[in-house]
């Protein structure tokens, strides 16, 4: 028992010892170059402040004015012609499979064609 205790204070003091840096040694050298006043940045916040709507509080509600145009039926409808692609997405292959019989029209494939080579 006296043995372990030994090894045990020696792994303590040794884990002690150790210097541990969290930032660099050397402080930064670049100098912060602001590219407004001062007066334009508290007018910023005054205005943010009147508008009411600060998306980090816990009452923050997105959709409080939100009014959507498709009704019921549509929107079940665009669910049920969905059900395919999202049930071959969430599927063991990730869609590669769906998306390879998927028939692309020829005006869709050279626009995809041009978009890859920007």
């Amino acid at each position: 028992m006296n043995r372990h205790f030994q090894h045990s204070l020696f792994a303590f003091v040794a884990a002690c010892a150790l210097n541990a840096h969290a930032e660099s040694p050397m402080p930064s050298s670049d100098a912060f170059v602001s590219t407004k006043t001062r007066a334009a940045v508290q007018a910023e916040l005054a205005a943010f402040r009147q508008s009411g709507v600060n998306p980090w509080s816990v009452s923050y509600d997105p959709l409080r004015s939100f009014n959507g145009s498709a009704s019921r039926e549509q929107v079940k409808a665009d669910y049920l012609a969905a059900r395919e692609q999202v049930q071959a997405f969430a599927g063991e292959d990730s869609g590669s499979a769906w998306l390879a019989r998927r028939v692309v029209p020829a005006s869709s494939a050279l626009v995809q064609l041009r978009g890859l080579e920007n």
